[in-house]
């Protein structure tokens, strides 16, 4: 039997990760991917806790429609983040966060 703690130990895993990758890693798109990960994390926490939270017999739903809300502005978040990462990468011919965070003029 799964429960409440088996998913919520999954969620820390995951963004404990992706906290990690973002601050260990020097690469914009690995960067990204791991804060997409950490996101992940805390919708998975926001649809267990709706999962298990029963009234009348049913789920609570608000949490999982939070969930839906998140996952819209993600869709969002990567279309312009992907979209600015091609653009520093044009203009610096690197991906690396050194290459971006250097003041040249």
């Amino acid at each position: 039997m799964i429960t409440l703690s088996h998913y919520l130990i999954v969620s820390g895993m995951m963004f404990a990760l992706g906290l990690a990758g973002v601050i260990a890693r020097r690469n914009i798109l690995i960067i990204y991917m791991c804060l997409e990960m950490m996101l992940s994390a805390a919708n998975l926490t926001l649809v267990a806790f709706s999962r298990f939270r029963v009234t009348d017999g049913l789920p609570d739903y608000a949490a999982q429609s939070l969930v839906f809300f998140t996952i819209t502005v993600a869709a969002a978040e990567v279309a312009v983040g992907l979209a600015i990462i091609v653009a520093l990468y044009r203009a610096k011919q690197s991906v690396e966060t050194e290459s971006v965070t250097k003041l040249q003029g």
